[in-house]
């Protein structure tokens, strides 16, 4: 891994300067940005699937989402996801159940502790930044499929959005599964940005509502029937 390689041309003092000094960090995020590269470069095609932590492997949606991504790699898709329990367990699960591409990008948080036990060894990253994690999330998905989940899958849906939107990527198939779980949320943004003209009608495009797994396998498809299927680099 970079980071070890960093260490090993660094006194002690110097890493530990790196992880708590604002100038230092530079070099722990520049390892993390190489290391990311270097490993997701090579897993092709991927849909990264999003939800809650929470999640109990007995709820319906856990269950959806080991369907998902089961159905996703008999496609050819692999699987990204954040490498935790819940929903993100769920989406390795069914990439592990079908030997397809089962990838984490880890972050130690409250309720992410350890990575789950269904990621493929050698796609098992571990960050401490946010934002570099997220940039590996849209650098190297074919297309989002976010489930219920909470700030954090929030936070991802809409750093993807606002991408989008402002033309800053390109576009990719978003999918909300669940409707009755986003459509609270999404009232909201019509009944309140869309009428305050803090967005556009055409924004409300940029996503779909899923309720299976196969709708959500069929708004992939149907996307890349008109787009080529490339990473987004």
């Amino acid at each position: 891994m970079v980071d070890d390689k960093i260490r090993k041309v660094l006194s002690p003092k110097t890493w530990n300067e790196i992880k708590t000094n604002d100038s230092w960090a530079i070099f722990k995020i520049m390892s993390e940005f190489v290391n990311g590269y270097e490993i997701l470069s090579r897993i092709g095609p991927c849909v990264s699937i999003f939800g809650s932590a929470r999640t109990p492997e007995d709820n319906p949606y856990y269950k959806l989402g080991v369907e998902i991504a089961e159905r996703l790699t008999q496609k050819g898709y692999g699987i990204i996801t954040g490498g935790g329990p819940g929903i993100m367990e769920a989406g390795n699960r069914g990439a592990s159940n079908t030997n397809g591409t089962s990838v984490g990008l880890n972050i130690e948080l409250p309720f992410e502790q350890n990575s789950n036990p269904y990621i493929d060894h050698d796609k098992n990253l571990q960050f401490d930044y946010f934002f570099v994690r997220k940039v590996m999330f849209v650098k190297y998905s074919q297309g989002f499929i976010v489930m219920p989940g909470g700030f954090g899958t929030m936070d991802e849906l809409f750093e993807a959005l606002t991408l989008i939107q402002t033309d800053k990527i390109g576009r990719f198939p978003i999918v909300l599964v669940g409707k009755s779980y986003w459509e609270g949320l999404i009232s909201w943004i019509k009944d309140v940005m869309l009428k305050e003209k803090n967005i556009d009608a055409e924004d409300l495009d940029l996503f779909k509502y899923a309720e299976t797994a196969e709708e959500v396998v069929q708004v992939i498809d149907e996307f890349y029937k008109q787009y080529q299927l490339k990473p987004n680099f």
